[in-house]
């Protein structure tokens, strides 16, 4: 019978951690008429409190990276989680819009740090041939918000005010900060003696640089689709009114589909994982896309988002199981660059995928995020190690140092035998300079 592992405690506290962040970011969207009537501004003003956290988020996150690197990453954590429940609790007294903005922006930089040291410590905790694993437990976390953190926050939000969803957010930060708190074990961070140079090194990594590019790419053409579903919707069906099903059906999918995506970082290694669940990820959106064209079933078209569903969720343990396996020695600042590509690829999926619907029509979109997909994979494709193999010399030299040396003439010491006094590899032989006591 197969031994049951059990869940470290420190993990499942690093799960609630990643759950506050998913929905600190997206639950304020639903919140923005009442927020905007409360504090006097328009709605479109209020919207830019989501391009405030998520500026500082992806700014913020390879920045920090590097500076907190060196130091303990227990301490960084708890740190980091403590700013984020305090910018939460002190959002919801906020006398100005002009605080809130102020406060929207240290949230999102303490949710970068948050975000980059609980995969990194993820990674650093994970017994061998699990990274994968542990990483899509942290993953899970932001895919739960989606469909239990957000909703919960916007019914609470609705229920007793704007104010009180961000209580709710600090108090969920909260429980994180006591299960890490009591159970997060000690983590040294980079040696100290690393120097800035080395810890930029990702900066100057062939390898992570095109793995942050193909994270831009599969976030940009992943997250146009999903984006615009209500628009895919409206076509298909002349209205959007089973949107909520269906996101809910994509964040229902997407929780096991993240640890699907952890067991084959595993068990294929990164390179093999990240091409398949890419590739995958194309093929998906190509498919969804016909089924829309030619106006399938709706229960066809939900067939076809919820196989999409998988590898879109599955994608992130893979690609950064790869990224800190290009980086061991800066892992803090490659998964930080990892956020900021993903975070610029959602800016140009919103912005992008608005510009194809005005254009040429919803239809399209998932075309186009396919072609992003594909991308991705052709920039993901490269060999596992950069080091070039050693030509094969058909006629080598002779080594100028024979492996059997001639002994020494008779009557001479010989001077590699251990036994010999005047050898200096003897034991009883004392250094130059030095006598016996």
């Amino acid at each position: 019978m197969a031994r049951i592992r059990r869940v470290p405690g420190w993990l499942i506290g690093l799960f609630v951690a990643t759950l506050a962040l998913g929905t600190d970011e997206f639950v304020i969207a639903g919140l923005l008429p009442e927020l905007a009537a409360d504090l006097g501004v328009s709605t479109g003003a209020a919207g830019q409190l989501i391009a405030v956290f998520a500026v500082a988020f992806a700014l913020g996150a390879p920045v920090l990276a590097v500076v907190l690197d060196p130091y303990p990453r227990r301490r960084v954590m708890l740190t980091g989680l403590a700013v984020f429940m305090l910018a939460n609790v002190a959002a919801a007294v906020a006398p100005t819009f002009g605080v809130l903005v102020v406060l929207r922006a240290v949230a999102g930089l303490a949710a970068a740090v948050v975000s980059s040291t609980a995969f990194a410590v993820a990674a650093e905790g994970a017994p061998a041939g699990r990274q994968g694993r542990y990483l899509s437990v942290v993953t899970a976390g932001l895919t739960v918000a989606l469909f239990t953190g957000v909703p919960v926050g916007a019914w609470v939000g609705a229920a007793f005010g704007w104010r009180s969803t961000f209580v709710l957010v600090g108090v969920v930060a909260l429980g994180a900060l006591a299960v890490l708190g009591g159970g997060l074990p000690e983590s040294a961070g980079v040696p100290r003696a690393v120097g800035l140079g080395e810890r930029l090194g990702p900066l100057r990594n062939g390898r992570v640089l095109r793995l942050v590019l193909a994270v831009f790419l599969s976030g940009a053409g992943g997250l146009m689709f999903y984006s615009y579903l209500g628009a895919v919707l409206e076509r298909h069906r002349g209205d959007s009114e089973d949107l909520p099903l269906v996101l809910l059906l994509v964040g229902v999918v997407g929780v096991p589909s993240a640890l699907l995506g952890g067991r084959l970082a595993d068990r294929y290694g990164g390179r093999r994982s990240r091409l398949l669940v890419l590739g995958g990820h194309a093929a998906a959106l190509v498919g969804a896309g016909v089924l829309l064209a030619v106006r399938a079933p709706f229960a066809a078209v939900l067939a076809g988002i919820a196989v999409w569903s998988v590898f879109a969720w599955a994608l992130n343990p893979p690609l950064q199981a790869s990224t800190i396996e290009a980086a061991p020695e800066a892992p803090m600042t490659a998964i930080g660059l990892n956020i900021s590509g993903l975070y610029l690829g959602t800016a140009v999926a919103a912005g992008a995928g608005g510009a194809i619907v005005e254009a040429a029509g919803s239809a399209w979109l998932p075309f186009a995020g396919a072609v992003a997909l594909g991308a991705a994979w052709a920039t993901a494709r490269f060999p596992e190690t950069t080091n070039p193999p050693v030509p094969h010399n058909p006629h080598p030299r002779p080594h100028p140092t024979p492996r059997n040396p001639s002994p020494p003439p008779r009557g001479r010491p010989n001077p590699h035998n251990p036994h010999n006094p005047h050898n200096p590899h003897n034991p009883s032989h004392p250094p130059k300079g030095t006598r016996p006591l």
